[in-house]
This record gives structure tokens, C-alpha cells and sequence, in this order.
């Protein structure tokens, strides 16, 4: 879906996805190298854009989204703060990364990032079309180079190659690829999850070639979360103990070629460095040992979900419903997406883990120093 954007232009991005728990602070970056962030996905790392957006159906800008987030609800898929927020705390951003679907982005508000995500959107531009009105990834970036950085270089009165290193392109999605596009039949029934799969790695490779040609050279890739393990997977396959297989194969196999493509991709794109954050793994981790982690249900919302019966979609949080007191003890906040309380453990893990597992090659805050 394409759409262009004047001062009062309105998009959007709807996904699923990232997890955090809580621990100790991690050291902040007090010598960071980074002077913004641009973002790009879907609904784990969306910060507003399908606010504004007509006829959009993952929007989520009512109670209880935002309970425990300092502006209310505002379009975020949590109950307050998600992963680019927490991230942009320890890169000591001054304030929070702003939606570029609200009109008010523009001017001085530009010059620490612009988050373009969406969710309910995908690698391919066919991916959300059951969400309604979203903005794919084609066109985020198509935002991002047509409107966000001729204005960047006017606002820094300097050019964009030369800007550019200065900011981290964070991208989380392909989530909803499978979610909302492969598992519901919208792709060729012939294709095998391998081939599928091997196809997004190759469309989001152009993708963070597009990035790079205009100037982007640290890229932080988000790895897809168990989504098998939600409460909206568990509920639509019932007579499956444990988590679904399927859904957690794929979001598997996408994180190893996205690992890979963090290798394969580098030579194509002298003086770049890019990190793959294994979300998969850190929520695993949660859900397999809760108790050492800080956390207590591994399994149910903590929100009261929409029904699919009564009219809603399994996902998201029923507008001005119940939701849990222990918000910090829960894994899931509704039917697919973290609570704050896992996207701290996430970010704090995509930060600054000496882990491979969790970050490869190393950690937000090495790349920061580079």
C-alpha cells in the first residue's frame, strides 16, 4: 500500500513480538558515539504510527495499553515502555523516538530519529492486509529516504552520509509474515516454509541494502519471538500441550538466516556493522526458568483479551477491560506481545550480553563505540 505524506500525512505499523524481565540496571552508554535512532517493523517496536492511521485495526491507543507508560496509552503494544524506548534510555536519547505518522514530527523533533514501524506489518507488502490499513516495510523505508531525510539534513545543515553513522537502524520484523501471511494461506500453498523463509531473509537483505546506499551503516536486527508460545497460539491450537511447534520452527529458522545474513551480508556493505539481538532465546529463557528470573506466569494475559467470538481478534487487550495487578510478573501483556517487564530484560540483554547466543556479533552498546 503506498501513501504519500504531506506535513499532515498519517501511517502506520502493526507487528508482534519483543520480551524483557526485570533486572539490575545495566550501565548506560556515557560516551556513546550515537546520536539517534531510525526504526523500522512492526508492532514490537511500533511506537504510535497506526494511530494515526484510518481504518487500521492494530491500533491499540486505549486503556489498558499504557497503563504503567508515562503518556498513557499511546499506540505502544504494552503496558508502558517497549525495546526502543528502553533502548533509547541507556543510549542516553534525550526523549522518546517519535512516530513519523504524527504530524507534530518534523522540525527539531527529527534530529534523535523517527520511528516509522507499524504494526500488523511485514518484510513483504502483502503481509497485514488482515490488519487493514498498515505500512509495510517497503514503504517505511520509502518514508524514511522521501520525507525524514532531506528534512535530518536540512535540521543538522550537513549531509546525509555524513549524518548517518551517527544513528543506530534498528529493524524488527517478520513476525507477522508467518502470523498474519504463511500460516493463513496468503502465500503460494506450494512454497515450503524453508523456501518461504529464505525468500524474506532475501527481500529484508534489499531492504538493509536500500539503507545502507542512503547512508545507514550500524544496523541492531531484532530476531522473531517464540510466538508459539503465546497465549493467542495456545488458545487457536487447544489440544496442543506446551507451546506451538510450527509457530516456534519457523521463528527458529528466520533468527538462524538472520544471524547469518549479519555474516553474509557485511562484505556487500563495506564500513558497516550490523547486530542480530536473539529475542527468541532471552524469552525462552524466561519462560523455561520464570522464578530465577523475576517472573511468575509464563502462560496467560495479563490483560483481559478480546474475544474472537464477541467480535475481536485473540490478540489484543479488550478496550477498557481487566488486566492483572502484577503486571512485572507476567510474560505476556495480551495475546502476543511482552509487558515491559520483559522488554527490559530483552533490552537489557541486546545492550550490553557478552553472550553470543543473545547478541552476534556483540552487544548495542560495542556497536555504539565503534
Amino acid at each position: 500500500m503506498s501513501q504519500t505524506r504531506p506535513r499532515n500525512f498519517t501511517l502506520l505499523c502493526f507487528c508482534l513480538l519483543p520480551l524483557l524481565f526485570p533486572c539490575i540496571a545495566i550501565q548506560q552508554n556515557d560516551n556513546t558515539k550515537i546520536k539517534g535512532m531510525f526504526v523500522f517493523g512492526s508492532s514490537l517496536v511500533d511506537n504510535g504510527n497506526n494511530n494515526f492511521l484510518p481504518n487500521s485495526m492494530a491500533k491499540v491507543n486505549y486503556f489498558p495499553y499504557g497503563v504503567d507508560f508515562p503518556l498513557g496509552p499511546s499506540g505502544r503494544f504494552t503496558n508502558g515502555k517497549n525495546v526502543i524506548d528502553l533502548l533509547g534510555l541507556k543510549l542516553n536519547l534525550p526523549d522518546y523516538i517519535p512516530p513519523f505518522s504524527d504530524p507534530s514530527t518534523n522540525g527539531s523533533k527529527i534530529v534523535n530519529g523517527v520511528n516509522f514501524a507499524s504494526g500488523g506489518s511485514g518484510i513483504l507488502d502483502d503481509t497485514g492486509a488482515l490488519a487493514g490499513n498498515v505500512i509495510s516495510l517497503n514503504q517505511q523505508i520509502r518514508n524514511f529516504e522521501e520525507y525524514t531525510l532531506p528534512e535530518l539534513e536540512i535540521q543538522l545543515e550537513n549531509k546525509s552520509k555524513e549524518i548517518l553513522p551517527q544513528f543506530l537502524f534498528l529493524v524488527g520484523t517478520g513476525g507477522n509474515d508467518y502470523s498474519l501471511n504463511y500460516f493463513m494461506g496468503l502465500s503460494n500453498s506450494n512454497t515450503s516454509i524453508e523456501d518461504f523463509t529464505a525468500n524474506l531473509i532475501t527481500a529484508l537483505a534489499h531492504h538493509l541494502m536500500r539503507l545502507y546506499n542512503l547512508g545507514a551503516s550500524k544496523f541492531v536486527l531484532m530476531g522473531i519471538n517464540p510466538n508459539g508460545c503465546s497465549p493467542m497460539a495456545k488458545a487457536r491450537v487447544p489440544t496442543q500441550e506446551g507451546c506451538i511447534r510450527t509457530l516456534n520452527r519457523a521463528a527458529h529458522m528466520f533468527n538462524a538466516n538472520l544471524r547469518n545474513l549479519v555474516d553474509a551480508i557485511r562484505p556487500q556493505m563495506p564500513g558497516s556493522n550490523l547486530v542480530f539481538v536473539n529475542s527468541y532465546k532471552v524469552i525462552m529463557d524466561i519462560i523455561r526458568h520464570p522464578i530465577s528470573r523475576g517472573f511468575v506466569d509464563v502462560k496467560n494475559a495479563c490483560c483481559e483479551v478480546s474475544k474472537i467470538s464477541e467480535g475481536g481478534n485473540g490478540i489484543l487487550c479488550k478496550r477498557g477491560g481487566s488486566i492483572c495487578e502484577n503486571r512485572s510478573e507476567y510474560v505476556f501483556f495480551d495475546g502476543l506481545h511482552p509487558t515491559e517487564a520483559v522488554n527490559v530484560v530483552i533490552a537489557n540483554k541486546a545492550f550490553a550480553s557478552k553472550f553470543k547466543t543473545e547478541v552476534y556479533p556483540f552487544s548495542i552498546y560495542d556497536l555504539s563505540k565503534i
